[in-house]
């Protein structure tokens, strides 16, 4: 049995949470961790949370890649997180932006304003003992990684890793997590990446809905999709699948403080 670190139950795919449940467990994944990525989403997160409050886990977060967007309420986040920290298991999914910059009209000052963003919701993190769920791909990881060094924060996943080796050897050297999505079945660069990671430092997620290639083309993207990736990191770690499954669950519930189910 395993747990998905990361899926976005907010999401209109997820509307039957009862059903998505029911189809996790029929693949052996017996939980999930919901992250929000604004206000309106956060509270739908908290819902699913409270309805099934032994297989979902909240997160309260605020996307970098959504904030240029317009809309979006950062104070309103703050003042979510103050009313319900004691309901969230994890500040997520927060962190920084890369895909939204290439179009950017100017990339340094929307950088500049997403690092201001994430120094307030990590200082929340750290009055709460909130772990951390980063959104920090690619050239964003050692920005996102300095900023959780300067706070002192010892608990953090950097969600859908993907970055050079040698920053996530640092990441992973400082007690960091790293978590890896269904691309690990079929992309190279995830393979190469888990081949070395320690197992400890490893999650697994979904990060439902998003779609999926290879063998998952086509095929509706959700928590059900966190077991086969933990099967393919037992290929690759050429253990016990079993074993393997047992020692990212009890990862999951390290870094988010979960009672076993």
């Amino acid at each position: 049995m395993i747990v998905d670190g990361h899926c976005h139950l907010h999401d209109p795919a997820f509307a039957d949470i009862r059903e998505t449940l029911s189809r996790a467990l029929a693949h052996d994944v017996w939980g999930v961790v919901g992250a929000g990525c604004d206000a309106a989403t956060n509270e739908t997160t908290l819902a699913a949370a409270t309805a099934f409050p032994k297989a979902i886990w909240a997160c309260a977060g605020f996307h970098p890649e959504w904030a240029h967007l317009g809309g979006f309420d950062l104070e309103q986040v703050e003042s979510q997180v103050r009313a319900h920290h004691s309901r969230l298991v994890a500040l997520g999914e927060v962190g920084l932006p890369w895909y939204s910059l290439e179009k950017a009209p100017d990339p340094a000052g929307r950088m500049a304003e997403a690092r201001g963003r994430l120094e307030r919701l990590l200082a929340l993190a750290g009055r709460y003992d909130l772990p951390v769920v980063l959104h920090a791909p690619h050239g964003a990881a050692v920005c996102a990684f300095e900023a959780l060094k300067r706070r002192r924060l010892e608990r953090a996943v950097f969600h859908w890793h993907k970055a050079p080796a040698d920053v996530t050897r640092e990441i992973v050297d400082a007690g960091y997590l790293v978590s890896v999505t269904p691309d690990l079945v079929y992309r190279e660069r995830d393979r190469e990446m888990v081949e070395w990671v320690p197992l400890e430092s490893l999650l697994v997620e979904s990060d439902g809905p998003w779609p999926y290639g290879g063998e998952f083309e086509g095929m509706a993207s959700g928590p059900w999709f966190a077991a086969r990736v933990a099967e393919e990191i037992a290929k690759i770690k050429q253990l016990p699948v079993e074993d393997v499954m047992f020692r990212l669950s009890s990862n999951t519930c390290r870094l988010f403080d979960l009672v076993w189910a």
